[in-house]
């Protein structure tokens, strides 16, 4: 955890490892529309692209798909006023966000992600970022 703290901004830290939630509308990618693969910021895992972002009107980034099935673990959520569904990365087990059943075709799923769980790495950087085999996501 000590590593974690040097190498995270508090904020990152906050959200991904103490469940915190970002500001809406004033966060880094919640309008970001370049294309581009978005990564657990403290793992790397890859977790959604740009293909499946959406406007949603949250004021965080959300996604109407996940890159793979199995990429994120959800838990029941009863920390606010009604039960929700929690999302966190499978590999590093980071506090992503929350998952909605609001969102539009093809799966009426929005998960509502904050940008401080996330790096984005965008299509024409993927190749020196070891990311390579995703650039096929967006030919």
């Amino acid at each position: 955890m000590g590593d974690l703290k040097k190498s995270l901004t508090p904020l990152q830290y906050h959200v991904t490892q103490e469940n915190g939630t970002e500001a809406a509308f004033n966060n880094e990618y919640w309008d970001n529309e370049e294309e581009g693969l978005y990564v657990d910021v403290v793992s790397g895992e890859p977790l959604f692209s740009s293909r499946h972002k959406f406007e949603s009107g949250c004021g965080w980034p959300s996604f109407h798909s996940t890159l793979a099935p199995g990429a994120l673990v959800e838990r029941e959520d009863r920390s606010l006023w009604a039960v929700r569904t929690e999302v966190r990365s499978r590999g590093a087990d980071s506090h992503l966000g929350h998952l909605f059943d609001d969102g539009p075709e093809p799966t009426m799923l929005r998960y509502c992600i904050n940008s401080a769980a996330l790096r984005f790495i965008p299509v024409d950087k993927l190749e020196e970022e070891g990311y390579g085999e995703y650039l096929r996501f967006f030919e």
